[in-house]
């Protein structure tokens, strides 16, 4: 008797150890489970992010890419543009002057802009807000390049037009109505840290 008891406890307490291991394994299974869920989750967002990020790169990229590439007909544009800003080499700065005898240096950004068809505003704060942002490794010629001046704080103070520019050094010229007249002059000096940004306005 009291050894088929003992057998009995035996043959209970295995199928308790076994019970006990199959709701271990099933518990276990679970947390698997919810770990490969979580870590699909994860992986599904990281790579949501990643491609939206891919996106946003490729999108700027073309959005670069397109602001950069001028016709032909915009490149002469630009070109003649040029040649009629360096016909006023020389010329005195009087504040307010809107040429062709004279200028100030928004005055003779627009005035250089409006005989190809292009009628921005006479004041240089205004011209900021004017055709499109171009980042200073990215000008062209024709470009529309701010500063600052003695008298106007941060704000813009002074306009010149990009003559050529360097864009793996950053450097550029410009040509501008300065105190001394209007004139070539390069990116460096006084210039550098009172540079605010640029504009296009000739962009297809």
């Amino acid at each position: 008797m009291k050894l088929r008891t003992l057998f009995t406890t035996i043959i209970l307490a295995s199928c308790g150890l076994i019970a006990s291991a199959q709701t271990s394994e099933k518990t276990l299974s679970a947390h698997q489970r919810l770990h490969q869920q979580q870590l699909a989750n994860v992986n599904s967002k990281l790579d949501k992010s990643v491609i939206s990020d891919m996106l946003k790169e490729d999108v700027a990229k073309r959005e670069a890419s397109n602001s950069s590439a001028l016709s032909s007909e915009s490149s002469q544009l630009i070109n003649d543009l040029l040649v009629e800003a360096n016909k006023h080499i020389g010329k005195p700065y009087v504040h307010g002057a809107k040429g062709p005898s004279r200028f100030d240096c928004s005055g003779f950004s627009s005035y250089v802009y409006k005989q190809f068809g292009y009628n921005i505003s006479p004041s240089s704060r205004t011209q900021y807000t004017e055709g499109v942002k171009v980042e200073r490794n990215d000008l062209q010629k024709g470009d529309l390049v701010f500063f600052t001046s003695r008298s106007s704080g941060k704000n813009v103070g002074h306009v010149g037009i990009v003559v050529s520019a360097d864009n793996k050094t950053g450097k550029f010229k410009f040509i501008h109505a300065s105190i001394k007249g209007v004139k070539i002059s390069d990116f460096d000096g006084y210039y550098v840290p009172r540079y605010i940004g640029a504009r296009r306005i000739i962009t297809k």
